[in-house]
């Protein structure tokens, strides 16, 4: 049976990262990520894929930590049920111990995924803070001139409550997703798979 850790409950549309945790049997180690990879180029093949990450383990008694970016839970929900993820699942219980732990994550709490995962060292505030710098400014310049000059004679609390949720909405569905993608070597110091 698969654990689970604090799956959260995720619009049906909304953009998703699935983390899994699983550990490697002795001496699997090679062997485990070499499936997982393979995997990982069978997933591609899938309609709403987004991309992967594999993250090693510190130590080989440790979990390795896997990231699966899909556009929705619809297209997760289809990769699961596919016949090729449950081959895959089959032979990924040869080299590996137990059953996978998932965690879901959406929204603004992926922003700066995989920082949140336990085992691994979030990156100092500072570089959080600039990144989101970069993300925000650029955005508030395109609103204002974009959607400004359009709201102008609003009500002062109704152009605020306008820009503000278009604000919200680019940066957590496409303005962060692309940073972090970007500068995730600078961030986190890992390499995109």
């Amino acid at each position: 049976m698969k654990k689970q850790r604090a799956i959260t409950n995720i619009p049906a549309d909304e953009p998703v990262r699935r983390i899994v945790y699983r550990q490697a049997k002795p001496q699997c180690g090679p062997a485990f990520e070499a499936l997982v990879r393979g995997m990982v180029e069978d997933m591609k093949k899938f309609p709403g894929f987004l991309g992967a990450e594999i993250i090693p383990p510190a130590t080989p008694q440790e979990e390795y930590q896997f990231i699966f970016r899909w556009a929705n839970q619809r297209t997760i929900n289809a990769w699961d049920a596919s016949t090729t993820h449950g081959q895959w699942l089959q032979r990924l219980n040869d080299v590996a111990e137990g059953d996978p732990e998932y965690r879901l994550l959406s929204g603004m709490e992926a922003w700066f995924a995989p920082t949140v995962m336990p085992g691994i060292k979030p990156p100092p505030r500072l570089k959080m803070a600039l990144i989101s710098w970069l993300g925000v400014f650029p955005t508030v310049i395109f609103l204002q001139f974009t959607i400004f000059p359009l709201i102008a004679q609003w009500p002062f609390l109704l152009q605020a409550t306008a820009f503000t949720a278009l604000m919200i909405t680019l940066m957590t569905w496409v303005v962060m997703p692309v940073m972090t993608s970007l500068f995730r070597p600078w961030l986190i110091g890992r390499k995109k798979q």
